[in-house]
């Protein structure tokens, strides 16, 4: 069983930045597909960035590209959302998702992925 653990949020101000953390166990994230989604009170939940297990380019939310950007770090068994130049409707719950048999055209998707973790909020005030 993989368990995801994510960490890193907090409150900042508008235009700063925060680094979120998804560090796994139980399995190596190398091997899978991650992504961060998040969910802000009262809407759905809905997609940030993903990294595909077999590497290419990362894919980001229009709402994100320029400002977000997510890595893996294989020898922590880590990926990291890098979040610049926030904004306070990025203020949202963000959480860590991975999954083991992801395509191009499903990383968008919630439903797609396999292991999600609690979920780490972010609040960026104005």
């Amino acid at each position: 069983q993989v368990q995801l653990v994510e960490s890193g949020g907090g409150l900042v101000q508008e235009g700063g930045s925060l680094r979120l953390s998804c560090t796994a166990s139980g399995r190596t994230l190398s091997r899978l597909s991650v992504a961060w989604f998040r969910q802000a009170p009262g809407t759905e939940r809905e997609f940030v960035a993903a990294t595909k297990w077999n590497g290419g380019s990362p894919t980001y939310a229009d709402s994100g590209k320029g400002r977000f950007t997510i890595s893996r770090h294989n020898a922590e068994n880590t990926v990291r959302l890098q979040m610049n130049n926030l904004k306070p409707e990025d203020t949202a719950v963000y959480y860590c998702t991975a999954g083991a048999r992801l395509i191009t055209s499903t990383l968008r998707d919630a439903a797609a992925y396999d292991y999600w973790g609690q979920g780490t909020q972010v609040t960026v005030s104005s």
